[in-house]
């Protein structure tokens, strides 16, 4: 390795000289003979004769047996490497990135907003799933680019914390990454684009809840049906939604619980979503109650037990068997029968413990067997086997059983407790459509609802239960966080707008990336008309004008802005005149037709205005019916920048080369 070294000092003192004799020179000195020299290394080098050390670096990969191999790289793209592998930096790696995300946003894009189009993804074996989920989407597919798996995680967790906005969380975040690099390429450094982001995002969480936002009390049950419609607006169930959003809301409405610190939650596990083929998806239909699609384990046993007492288990109500690898030497074939018996006996004594504590339900995760069966159906009790764990565990939660997985004690005695049963109104067996499923009513703890949604194929049913878990979870997080926006590309329009002239009141270079931050949020009201087979152009400059407006009518924003510019705003600078930029009072000038058009703005409520794709025009998405939790345009915003800070901090990539295995495999990887 020190020849190696050696060759590193004498290369950077002769950088200017032949790339090729710097060498020859090099492994002379270390005793290596000048032809020998030039066969090892006139190779690779007398391709590239000529070229000095400025043109491209030399990295060294490999050491061995007394010469080393070279690789020719251009110099912007590689440094260094003592072992195998590539190292990219600089402004290659940003373009890689952004490269990256825009692909995976382009995936999605054309799903975006209620004219959006379905992606059928196929997998390698053959599985085939119709959606335009975001989240799913981008779940099915195959992501190898470390940026493009950034993404990913990102709606990932945009659908587990909001349920909704998967899209275009995903949308903004490789927009606003686009518009950075575009910065970083004008020779703006990635810290100054990371800080004004920062800036503007708390500005525009401040804008937003101040100005923008909506308590829910004001407008009562229709905006919880107005939030779920437009969750649904996108989706299968779309056409229907008038159906599904008095479905949702009844739903999530009837699972209400409090909490130990007195807060009011709104379990969306607690609604179990059930499928069954055929009839339309209009004769889908709310339980009260828990459903299983499970049947009673018997034919004999009763199929409606009132004041229920159940038992939720985790363990085999079988014949004991001998376990693996037991072996007993028997000499009288009379022990033999005796020990056959003892098989039976055990769980006999099982079920017999579990119903004297009272028990007259039995739910268990594995199989009962036909001894039992008699037992139950003679002592009137109903039994239920192989239901699915999840149910199991949540069934326990509503009645407040226990789900058990042994009887042993710590003694290692076999008990069974009155405690560890729950309670419910009545279980009972009903038939719903072509089959029958076990319905648990009045849980005592905590209160559940079923929906068994109907349909003609698999892939109808699996899109309409996607549909509807986001509906559920948005009136889920309207009802926790109690305001909601306008939908349609409003809030996104109404922080451009604010945005962009509030950024003239930062007096630093940070001004360029929070006014990048501006533009970017435009992508959200552009790619909705696109989609719509309309034209975003006019649509977009209409709705900015109209918001543009709205804004000047209490007082010039910038005025206001000043006591919320950060530190590297410009101290004791003078409110500055809005520009007449989009205006809709038109070229008029005189105080009396500015006064006009504020009257018109106050009087058509310009601030909720945003796009109304089926008449193809701007209209008033709160008089429409377009809302959307305003938790979930914060989530949205916050997780995009986090996303895109994350990916702007990568300046080099270093990758590793995978390990050459050697010799022949023997058929075990050795």
């Amino acid at each position: 390795m020190t020849d190696i070294f050696r060759c590193i000092l004498l290369l950077e003192r002769n950088a200017g000289n032949n790339c090729l004799d710097v060498f020859v020179a090099c492994f002379e000195s270390s005793g290596m003979k000048r032809d020998e020299t030039r066969h090892n290394f006139g190779g690779p080098c007398e391709a590239r004769r000529g070229v000095t050390f400025f043109e491209h670096r030399i990295a060294l990969t490999q050491h061995y047996n007394n010469f080393v191999y070279c690789v020719y790289t251009p110099h912007h793209t590689c440094g260094l490497l003592v072992l195998g592998g590539q190292k990219i930096t600089g402004s290659d790696v940003r373009d890689q990135n952004v490269l990256a995300t825009q692909a995976i946003a382009n995936i999605v894009k054309s799903s975006f907003g209620p004219s959006g189009l379905d992606k059928m993804m196929v997998d390698d074996i053959g599985d085939v799933t119709v959606t335009n989920d975001g989240a799913t989407i981008l779940s099915l597919l195959d992501v190898e680019h470390p940026a493009g798996k950034i993404l990913v995680d990102l709606a990932q967790q945009q659908d587990k914390e909001v349920g909704d906005g998967t899209t275009s969380v995903v949308l903004i975040a490789a927009e606003l990454l686009r518009r950075a690099n575009e910065l970083m390429k004008n020779r703006i450094h990635p810290t100054t684009i990371i800080v004004g982001y920062r800036i503007a995002l708390r500005e525009a969480v401040r804008y937003m809840n101040e100005n923008i936002s909506t308590k829910v009390e004001a407008l009562g049950r229709d905006s919880l049906l107005s939030i779920a419609k437009t969750s649904m607006s996108s989706k299968i169930i779309g056409s229907d939604s008038d159906f599904f959003a008095n479905m949702t809301v009844d739903a999530i409405q009837s699972v209400k619980t409090t909490n130990n610190k007195g807060e009011v939650k709104y379990p969306v596990k607690a609604v179990n979503l059930l499928k069954a083929h055929g009839k339309s998806a209009l004769e889908s239909v709310l339980i009260k109650g828990y459903a299983l699609n499970c049947t009673v384990a018997s034919q004999a046993m009763k199929t409606r037990i009132p004041d229920a007492k159940i038992a939720c288990l985790d363990m085999n109500l079988q014949k004991e068997r001998m376990k693996l690898g037991v072996q007993i030497t028997v000499d009288d074939p009379q022990q033999l029968e005796k020990i056959r018996e003892r098989e039976a006996g055990i769980v006999l004594e099982r079920v017999e413990m579990i119903l004297k504590s009272g028990a007259n339900v039995v739910l268990t995760t594995k199989g009962i067997d036909d001894l039992c069966l008699k037992l139950f159906v003679e002592k009137g009790a109903m039994a239920v086997r192989r239901c699915k764990k999840e149910d199991l565990r949540r069934i326990a939660k509503a009645t407040g059983a226990t789900l058990v997985s042994t009887l042993s004690d710590l003694n290692g005695d076999e008990r069974f407790d009155a405690s560890n049963l729950g309670h419910a109104d009545e279980v009972t067996q009903d038939r719903i459509s072509d089959d029958e499923c076990i319905v648990i009513r009045g849980t005592k703890a905590h209160s559940s609802a079923s929906v068994i949604l109907r349909g003609s194929n698999d892939y109808q049913l699996d899109e309409a239960e996607r549909s509807l878990h986001d509906a559920l979870c948005a009136v889920k997080r309207t009802l926790e966080s109690g305001r909601i926006v306008p939908g349609g590309g409003a809030v996104e329009t109404a922080l451009h707008i604010y945005l962009e002239e509030w950024a003239t009141s930062v007096g630093s270079r940070e001004q360029l990336a929070i006014g990048a931050f501006a533009q970017a949020l435009l992508v959200v009201p552009k790619i909705l008309a696109t989609n719509a087979a309309l034209d975003a152009t006019d649509l977009v400059a209409d709705l900015r004008s109209r918001h543009a407006l709205s804004q000047r009518l209490s007082s010039d924003p910038t005025t206001a802005a000043h006591s919320h510019a950060p530190n590297g705003a410009a101290p004791g600078t003078s409110p500055q005149k809005p520009s007449s930029r989009g205006s809709v009072a038109g070229g008029a000038g005189g105080a009396g037709a500015d006064e006009e058009a504020r009257a018109l703005a106050h009087k058509k409520n310009y601030r909720n205005y945003g796009l109304d794709l089926k008449r193809g025009r701007v209209g008033d998405s709160v008089k429409a019916g377009v809302l959307e939790p305003a938790m979930s345009k914060v989530k949205q915003l916050k997780s995009a920048v986090e996303a895109c800070v994350a990916i702007m901090r990568i300046d080099t990539i270093i990758k590793l080369d995978p390990e050459q295995r050697g010799g022949e495999d023997d058929g075990h990887g050795h």
